[in-house]
């Protein structure tokens, strides 16, 4: 797209904004007494459609669909849709080698993608064709389903096809030639790997899992993170605050879903540095995991609502808006 494209484009997101829930929504969508609240103040916001009624999951499913929409209505550039679309099919991937591999029935965990739908998936994977996957995929589902079907591990497949969704998102970000998408791609690459390293640590992993399941990314030593992470909860806290995260560390002091917090909300600050472009793919990205983060929130609340959470409970755990 030329610039004057993503000028149309982006006088579309702003329109668009406005509908963004605020941090004032999302104060008082915790403020309220239940689920069935939640969901009637978002039905008036326009989520959900005729069919989805007031069922929570309906609804934020519809949402998903609607935000991908909007990226082939603004005929974004297959370059900046993997980027933002690359963890929902590689989620898929990984649903279909559990389905593959165990013989359960996955039905309404896969995203409902056109180009890569649970049917997509589950043939390619039944017939062994990898070839057909894109080829930033095609090594990552090779080895994850071959560790599934010979160790049943889910856990070491899901650190395979997530380390694989991050240096995928790293590379198409750096071909992108938008600043602000290989800026995300980036830190939410630094963010997921602390993230790991923070989870790893808690439950006493090896440095050899660590090194399997970081990816490597700008602005972090993944090697030093996982040394870190494996001898202790305290040695990653050290590193944390000696490499430029002191407020990640101070977080997961608190709590876990503190940290979580810090993480999303570290990520929602860059974004917001989009609110000033007008000529490039930032903006619609920007819009695009504003919605996603809200939707992210939306799903909080609600099964925080459904059960029984206190409204403190709750607060602790939203996230900034981007509006």
């Amino acid at each position: 797209m030329s610039n004057s494209d993503y000028i149309f484009a982006v006088a579309r997101i702003r329109a668009r904004e406005k509908w963004l829930l605020s941090d004032a929504d999302v104060r008082q969508m915790t403020a309220m007494k239940s689920e069935g609240e939640v969901l009637a103040f978002l039905s008036d916001k326009g989520w959900g459609t005729s069919d989805t009624g007031r069922d929570a999951e309906s609804m934020l499913e519809a949402e998903e669909k609607k935000n991908h929409r909007i990226l082939r209505e603004l005929k974004v550039p297959k370059a900046v849709q993997d980027v933002l679309s690359l963890p929902q099919y590689y989620h898929n991937l990984k649903a279909g080698i559990k389905e593959i591999c165990t013989s359960e029935d996955f039905e309404g965990v896969f995203y409902d993608l056109e180009d890569f739908s649970k049917k997509d998936v589950v043939k390619i994977l039944q017939e062994k064709t990898f070839y057909r996957l894109p080829e930033h995929m095609q090594n990552t589902a090779k080895e994850a389903y071959e560790i599934m079907l010979q160790t049943m591990d889910g856990q070491r497949c899901d650190i395979i096809v997530d380390r694989g969704c991050l240096e995928a998102m790293i590379s198409a970000g750096r071909a992108s030639g938008d600043a602000m998408l290989k800026s995300y791609a980036e830190s939410n690459a630094v963010t997921t790997d602390i993230k790991i390293a923070a989870r790893a640590a808690r439950t006493g992993k090896s440095v050899h899992f660590l090194k399997e399941a970081l990816a490597p990314c700008d602005g972090l030593d993944v090697k030093a993170l996982g040394e870190a992470a494996a001898r202790s909860e305290e040695g990653l806290l050290s590193y944390l605050e000696g490499h430029g995260f002191r407020e990640g560390a101070e977080a997961l002091k608190k709590s876990p879903s503190a940290f979580e917090k810090w993480c999303d909300n570290r990520l929602m600050a860059n974004l917001k540095l989009q609110k000033r472009n007008t000529d490039s793919a930032g903006p619609v990205a920007a819009y695009y995991l504003a919605r996603q983060n809200e939707i992210k929130m939306a799903r909080i609340i609600l099964t925080a609502k459904a059960n029984g959470f206190t409204e403190e409970d709750i607060r602790e755990r939203v996230r900034d808006m981007y509006v």
